[in-house]
C-alpha cells in the first residue's frame, strides 16, 4: 500500500476495516470486513473528487483491538509512516469502519492526518478526544445498528467538538452495522465526505443548507447531503 492512481498525488485516503474486540489471531484469508471496505475503495476510485488521490489499505497484524494493546492503532501508525515514505508529505483522510474507525480516530494525531470519516464507529465512553483539535471528524451511523452504539457516536462527537474538532454526525436511514442495506448511499456519502475533508469537493448546492448548519455533532439526516436518497 498504497495503490497509486497517479503520482505526484494531491492527497491520500487510507481504509481501515472492522475486526473484533479481542483476538490475537491474524485476519483470515477470506476476511469479510476487509471485503466490505474494498467496495468503499471502488466507490472512491470512481468518484471525480478523488482524481489524483492515493487509495490505500491498512493491514492488521491481529484481528482484535485487544484492550490496552490497541493493536490496530499501531498498525495504522505504521501504515501512515509507510505512506509518507512512499509518497512524501500528503494530506491524509482515514476512512474506517467499526474497530477500524476507532483506530482511525486514535491515530488522527499524526501530523499528516487532516481528518477521519468514521462508518458505524466503535466509540466507547472515555475514548480520548483532545488530540482531535483542528481535525475534521465525520461520522455516519445507523441508529438501528445492533453492534456499535450510534448514541455513543453522537456523544463522542460532542466531546470532540468541545476539544476543537470540526465535526459532523450523519444519521443513516439503514444499513445497520454491515452497511449492506442502502449500500449505495453509504458509498456515495463516504466518498463525498473524504473528498470534502481533503478539500477536493464540496457539498452540492442542492443540499439546501447554509455552510454553518452542516457542521456539528447533530446528528443530521443523510438526505441533507445526498439529495434523492431517502
Amino acid at each position: 500500500m498504497p495503490e497509486p492512481r497517479s503520482l505526484p498525488a494531491a492527497g491520500a485516503v487510507l481504509l481501515l476495516h472492522g475486526g473484533r474486540a479481542d483476538s490475537l489471531a491474524p485476519p483470515p484469508a477470506l476476511n469479510l470486513p476487509d471485503l466490505r471496505m474494498r467496495a468503499f475503495a471502488r466507490a472512491l476510485a470512481e468518484d471525480p473528487g478523488h482524481a489524483g488521490i492515493l487509495i490505500g489499505y491498512v493491514r492488521y497484524r491481529m484481528r482484535g483491538w485487544n484492550a490496552e494493546r490497541a493493536d490496530p492503532v499501531h498498525d495504522t501508525r505504521r501504515a501512515l509512516a509507510e505512506l509518507a515514505d512512499t509518497a512524501g508529505s500528503l494530506p491524509v483522510v482515514l476512512l474506517g469502519h467499526s474497530m477500524g474507525a476507532r483506530a482511525a480516530l486514535r491515530a488522527a494525531d499524526d501530523p499528516h492526518v487532516r481528518g477521519v470519516v468514521a462508518l458505524a464507529p466503535w466509540c466507547p465512553p472515555g475514548e480520548p478526544v483532545t488530540h482531535l483539535d483542528h481535525r475534521t471528524v465525520i461520522a455516519l451511523h445507523d441508529p438501528a445498528d445492533p453492534v456499535t452504539s450510534a448514541t455513543d457516536t453522537w456523544r463522542y462527537l460532542h466531546r470532540a467538538e468541545a476539544a476543537g474538532a470540526r465535526v459532523r454526525g450523519v444519521r443513516m436511514p439503514g444499513g445497520r452495522h454491515t452497511m449492506i442495506s442502502r449500500a449505495r448511499l453509504w458509498h456515495t456519502l463516504a466518498a463525498r465526505s473524504t473528498a470534502e475533508v481533503l478539500g477536493s469537493a464540496s457539498l452540492p448546492r442542492t443540499c439546501g443548507s447554509a455552510p454553518d448548519t452542516v457542521w456539528g455533532a447533530g446528528p443530521l439526516d443523510a438526505a441533507m447531503f445526498v439529495p434523492g436518497h431517502r
